[in-house]
């Protein structure tokens, strides 16, 4: 089995990125997050920046796809936001979503665990067979009937969350999905709310159909969002990894890279 990382982070039309993303691999073990940080310049990016260490920290240090393994990761990163915040000035208010998938290659199995409205997909054959369920008003809204996932997406108020990292007075919510099979073709996307916002869950099929490789979704992705998002529109981050077929040995190999500024691949640093 060969996975293969691509990721796409840009500013939008916003001044400041206050996205990350992130991922960290052993022999049998791959994790992936993305986080999309608020509170302004000097905040949201550092809310998402520490929630980002956290996590990836603390799965390094005992990596498991159990559920109370990725829900306390979670928690853990929510205390060190709040931690932050107690520095008092700009960090006071910020938040942060998260969205964390973790692999297990050596029995082909991938849970993850999300706060917020960042989003994880898992597409086989070319269609959605799983994805996150945001918590926002609009989710509720749609989860009640009031709404269709169109309609949520283009609400006025769809950028109202109902948890985010760095919450005192209340835990966040959390949710832990179910072990899932990995089949050699599958796709996994992790994005901020930047990426499905503007596109939708079709036009995401579409432009996955319309690629080959891993970098060219990728381009296919910032283009589309380009095209397609309003003035001002919010940062945009997306982690894509495929499982490729391989030719038919049982080395497992990774081949992470990131997408820069300027749209081009490079190799990521090894773990």
């Amino acid at each position: 089995m060969e996975i293969e990382i691509v990721t796409l982070s840009r500013q939008g039309g916003r001044s400041y990125n206050e996205d990350v993303f992130g991922h960290w691999h052993d022999e049998r073990y791959v994790a992936c997050l993305v986080a999309d940080g608020a509170g302004g310049h000097g905040g949201g990016d550092v809310a998402a920046a520490t929630a980002r260490s956290s996590v990836l920290g603390g799965f390094s240090a005992a990596p498991g796809l159990d559920e109370a393994v990725l829900r306390g990761l979670v928690e853990q990163a929510n205390r060190d936001v709040v931690a932050r915040q107690a520095e008092g000035g700009k960090l006071a208010g910020m938040r942060s979503t998260i969205v964390f998938a973790a692999i297990d290659l050596e029995s082909q199995a991938l849970a993850w665990v999300h706060s917020g409205d960042s989003r994880a997909y898992l597409f086989r054959g070319g269609a959605i067979v799983a994805r996150t369920t945001d918590h926002s008003l609009v989710q509720q809204m749609v989860a009640g009937g009031m709404l269709d996932e169109e309609g949520a997406r283009l609400h006025p108020q769809r950028n109202m969350l109902l948890s985010a990292l760095g919450s005192i007075e209340e835990a966040p919510d959390i949710a832990v999905s179910d072990r899932m099979r990995l089949l050699p073709g599958d796709v996994l996307l992790l994005c901020s709310d930047g990426v499905w916002e503007p596109l939708g869950d079709e036009l995401l099929v579409d432009t996955l159909h319309a690629a080959r490789t891993p970098s060219q979704w990728t381009e296919l992705l910032d283009a589309q969002i380009k095209a397609h998002a309003k003035p001002g529109h919010d940062n945009y981050t997306a982690l894509t990894l495929w499982v490729i077929e391989d030719d038919g040995d049982d080395v497992t190999q990774l081949l992470p890279a990131s997408v820069d500024e300027e749209g081009e691949t490079m190799p990521a640093p090894a773990p």
